[in-house]
């Protein structure tokens, strides 16, 4: 009995170690699984489209050959010193300015078609639009300043200040020849005469706003043919395109008087004086009342055909256009009425088509 119970009991271990063995394994900490990261790609910012700047090819730098420009002595003054500017912005061609007189410039101009610009102290001719037809050029006006004739005397004369167009007229139409005649208050010395030659746009206008009243013809009507051939044959008048002349014979006596562009009386003020004319001085502020008699306006002139085919010389009048008021007075001249000067910067804008 005794063994039997033993034997129940190893078997119930036995049992029960095998329950032990095959229970609930235990289970694994679970394995960490590295998840892939998809990489987002950068999106690049998107790139400013900058707008073309249709005046870049205009700019000095950007252009590139000769421009040759003559005529006016008035405007030479003021065209060199844009070329000058010109240049210094970096445009790398030549750029040639001569001094010859207006009507000589259009002659260049229209005639033998050797310029580029014609600069002008006073409007093209029809005789000389005609002429530029001829060849195939249509000139495009470019207001491009004022100028107040200077009706100028040595600064050693110390007995006029002034005149009115009648007087002046007489003078230089040769009614008038010794100073006496003049006033009765004055010496009676000859007066010497100093004018610009007959290319010059200087003379044109003096003729046609003061001698011409003058010298009627058959009608009663000014005349500046008539006007013209008094001025010319004016006996002992000295003529000359180059107003550095004039300006040197005038200043040598105190019985001279001349005229030419205010530009050269500023120069030399020292040793000359201008003379107010019914009263008024030529300035600044009389010229834009519109009071000074003789204020005239001074022009550039070209052709579209020369603009878009030479591009340096439409580089230079947009240039010229678009910095002249910042020097036309100290070149000794005054600015283009505001409208004048925006009609000139259309006139280019058309021209090339912009």
């Amino acid at each position: 009995m005794l063994k039997n119970v033993r034997l129940f009991v190893f078997v119930f271990v036995m049992l029960s170690l095998v329950l032990v063995a095959c229970g609930t394994p235990a289970t694994e900490a679970p394995v960490a699984t590295e998840v892939p990261v998809t990489e987002v790609p950068e999106t690049e910012a998107p790139t400013e489209v900058v707008a073309e700047d249709p005046m870049a090819m205009y700019a000095p730098d950007a252009v590139s050959g000769d421009v040759i420009t003559a005529g006016s002595s008035t405007v030479f003054p003021l065209s060199e010193r844009m070329a000058e500017l010109f240049q210094q912005e970096g445009y790398v061609g030549n750029i040639t300015v001569d001094s010859i007189g207006s009507g000589a410039g259009f002659e260049r101009f229209c005639v033998t078609g050797e310029t580029d610009i014609a600069n002008a102290s006073r409007a093209i001719k029809d005789s000389e639009v005609e002429s530029c037809a001829a060849i195939g050029r249509t000139p495009i006006e470019f207001r491009v300043g004022t100028d107040a004739l200077a009706v100028v005397v040595s600064s050693s004369n110390d007995f006029v200040t002034g005149l009115t167009k009648e007087q002046l007229g007489k003078i230089f139409t040769g009614e008038f020849t010794t100073w006496n005649q003049v006033d009765a208050s004055y010496p009676a010395e000859k007066i010497l005469i100093y004018s610009p030659g007959a290319d010059s746009g200087t003379f044109d206008y003096f003729v046609e706003a003061v001698v011409a009243p003058l010298t009627p013809n058959a009608e009663g009507k000014a005349d500046t043919k008539l006007g013209e051939e008094a001025l010319l044959g004016l006996a002992g008048a000295q003529f000359s395109e180059d107003d550095n002349v004039l300006v040197q014979g005038v200043e040598g006596s105190p019985y001279a008087i001349g005229y030419f562009g205010y530009a050269y009386y500023a120069e030399n003020s020292g040793a000359l004086k201008a003379l107010s004319i019914e009263g008024i001085e030529p300035t600044q502020e009389t010229v834009d009342a519109g009071e000074y008699p003789l204020a005239r306006p001074l022009f550039i002139y070209s052709d579209a055909s020369i603009l878009n085919e030479k591009p340096q010389v439409a580089a230079f009048i947009y240039f010229y256009l678009a910095n002249v008021n910042d020097n036309v007075i100290d070149v000794g001249y005054f600015p283009a009425p505001a409208t004048e000067l925006e009609a000139a910067l259309e006139a280019w804008t058309s021209a090339v088509g912009q």
